[in-house]
């Protein structure tokens, strides 16, 4: 089921956040199952240096499965080697790959301290789902980001 009042904030190394964005990545793995369905916006939020929020996609589909699976299904969609990929995998058992679609870069990207000076806010280690009261704290932080969150949430943020 779709919460329409919830999206995904996804912790990405710029290098990836700039190829999601771009198209060229459209499917990120993830070392644990992610259970979000079809339609879940994801805002994207490039880690150091970049430290900002600098875009957003929506989730196609995610494909739960072992290491080996997701890889052989999305390999090409990932951008990145074999060698990284099984590097990030170590000891994992199970993976998810999101498939992402409909990415929309920032006109200006919303920077940490941006952020934080609008509310509490923590990026996280890997993801986690933004309710309504986080939405509307990020949507506040930068006019790109507020633009974007009510369209593609509308129940969710009155701003």
């Amino acid at each position: 089921m779709n919460d329409p009042e919830r999206a995904m904030l996804l912790s990405v190394h710029p290098r990836f956040a700039t190829a999601i964005l771009a198209g060229s990545k459209t499917v990120e793995v993830r070392r644990q199952r992610v259970a979000a369905p079809p339609g879940t916006p994801v805002l994207l939020y490039a880690t150091a240096p970049t430290m900002a929020l600098v875009g957003m996609a929506r989730i196609a589909s995610v494909h739960v499965a072992s290491p080996d699976e997701v890889w052989s299904a999305h390999r090409a969609q990932t951008g990145i080697t074999r060698r990284e990929y099984d590097a990030y995998m170590s000891g994992a058992s199970q993976a998810s790959g999101l498939t992402l679609e409909d990415p929309v870069s920032f006109d200006e990207p919303v920077t940490l301290g941006a952020l934080r000076a609008a509310g509490a806010f923590h990026p996280p280690q890997s993801y986690r789902y933004l309710k309504s009261a986080e939405l509307r704290q990020v949507s506040e932080a930068g006019p790109a980001v507020g633009s974007a969150l009510r369209q593609a949430l509308p129940d969710a943020v009155h701003v």
